[in-house]
């Protein structure tokens, strides 16, 4: 259903619309390849369990990458608020040398399946990703909730601790619109576990999520490496789009009507006009947000008063 926003134009104003969360979920309950889920690499790592009602993930970095994934129908970016939870038992997970991670992502899928991408070697782009790395002789346990821009900067929260086989581990990581961290939390029968409490940080800037997924990254061929196996399940992907309008004004200039606002991505703008707040004529239809600033112009104002609003759609 198409989402339709109409804001009066007042000059000066704040003008913020309310938006609803959406929710992308799967509980496993039917078979993921027939509901709205792929595969991307090796098909063999990837098993529905119709009896439990997860899907059992072999995590093999000796594979290359390969994903059971599914498209969010959105584009996130620094500006959304957003939520990945699920829940993850282990059978087993061996790690060697400095290891490997085992993954549930948010990532922007025409990266993640680029040739030149790399998760082990640090080419990782637009990521938003729970991870656990085993212990080795070389490593402590650790998991993190780990978020990269555009660039392949990041910013990781963790913690060392070691997941322990046939546990269930109920894990969240979140994104605050406009900051540029993660925070992360992980229950076990509902007793806190860990916060992630540890943070690393690089200068975010922005960056574009439109993918969940499942993930096996294949190893940096220098012999660390990762071998597990396990269930995720009851996964839910919440976020809050970004308001299509913000900071509006109007004015007239030169015998134009112009209204300013700052606009956003996957957004329709019109510029609408009214003599008496009940009838309404299209003066500027159809144009594209482009994540900054946008000006709508009315060329042929009415010699009398009037009163203008933007109308913001969803293509």
């Amino acid at each position: 259903m198409k989402q339709i926003h109409r804001l009066l134009a007042l000059a000066g104003l704040l003008l913020v619309s309310n938006t609803h969360a959406t929710t992308v979920s799967e509980n496993f309950a039917t078979d993921p390849l027939a509901n709205g889920w792929s595969i991307f690499g090796e098909t063999n790592l990837f098993t529905w369990d119709s009896t439990n009602h997860v899907e059992d993930v072999t995590w093999d970095s000796s594979q290359p990458d390969s994903f059971l994934y599914r498209p969010l129908g959105a584009v996130l970016t620094k500006e959304n608020d957003f939520r990945l939870a699920f829940d993850l038992e282990l059978l087993d997970a061996t790690g060697y040398n400095y290891s490997c991670q085992l993954a549930v992502d948010l990532f922007h899928y025409t990266d993640a399946t680029n040739a030149l991408y790399s998760h082990a070697n640090g080419t990782l782009p637009n990521v938003f990703e729970f991870a656990y790395f085993p212990g080795t002789d070389l490593l402590s346990p650790s998991e993190s909730g780990t978020l990269t821009d555009s660039n392949a900067d990041y910013y990781f929260a963790y913690d060392n601790q070691e997941l322990n086989p046939g546990v269930t581990y109920s894990v969240t990581i979140s994104h605050t619109a406009g900051s540029p961290t993660v925070t992360g939390q992980i229950l076990t029968n509902g007793v806190p576990f860990s916060t992630l409490p540890i943070v690393y940080a690089q200068s975010i800037s922005n960056f574009q999520l439109d993918t969940l997924s499942l993930s096996c990254f294949q190893d940096d061929g220098y012999g660390d490496s990762i071998l597990a196996h396990g269930s995720v399940g009851n996964i839910v992907v919440t976020f809050q789009p970004p308001p299509p309008i913000l900071y509006y004004s109007g004015y007239l200039t030169n015998g134009v009507w112009a209204a300013t606002f700052l606009s956003q991505t996957n957004w329709n703008y019109a510029l609408e006009r009214s003599g008496d707040l009940r009838n309404w004529t299209t003066v500027n239809p159809g144009n594209a947000g482009t994540g900054t600033n946008l000006v709508l112009l009315d060329n042929n104002p009415p010699a009398t008063n009037a009163f203008y609003r933007i109308q913001a759609q969803r293509p």
